[in-house]
């Protein structure tokens, strides 16, 4: 997972200097829900880094586990430990290519659709997620929502507690994109 986020940040950061323009954050927002019999989860992280080569359309996002909070202090141990082994898999990431073309400079929100790889727990998987991407007086805003089914990514639910955590959780993300100097 490593080695292919850093690979294509360093691909869009050498494609900045000898092409364009580069977007960045470090300050992005992700946050998920899980609706279960039991008990609903959610947690909030707003520690995304990402970064957009308006050049290639080129997408590199990666999300610190760690960082997401929690309304318990509970909740947030048995994510990191139970689920995530977040000391083994400290981040998750997605690198991919905006499909659509985008005139980058001119205000406007465009519907795009992103064609990479999601990287979970360990597990990558060919993704296509869908969302927005508005160009504000030369900032990029971007939301996206999707799902993660746990099983795609070996995040396995002990059956003790398997009706309070969800198969399938909603991701939100949310990014204010800067150009980088």
């Amino acid at each position: 997972m490593k080695k292919s986020f850093y690979i294509t940040i360093f691909c869009l950061l050498c494609l900045q200097t000898a092409y364009g323009q580069l977007f960045s954050t470090s300050t992005g927002v992700a946050s998920f829900y899980s609706k279960a019999p039991l008990e609903d989860i959610e947690a909030t992280n707003k520690s995304v880094t990402a970064i957009i080569s308006t050049t290639t359309n080129q997408v590199a996002i990666k999300v610190p586990i760690r960082s997401f909070k929690f309304p318990n202090g509970l909740m947030e141990e048995h994510f990191n430990e139970n689920y995530m082994d977040s000391e083994k898999y400290p981040s998750a990431s997605f690198s991919g290519k905006i499909n659509e073309s985008i005139d980058y400079t001119k205000n406007g929100t465009y519907k795009v659709t992103v064609t990479g790889k999601l990287n979970v727990h360990g597990v990558e998987q060919d993704r296509t997620l869908t969302g927005t991407l508005q160009v504000v007086d030369n900032k990029l805003v971007i939301d996206a929502e999707f799902v993660i089914a746990l099983a795609d990514h070996k995040i396995d639910v002990p059956t003790a507690v398997f009706t309070k955590i969800a198969e399938k959780i909603q991701v939100k993300v949310h990014l204010d994109c800067l150009p980088k100097k």
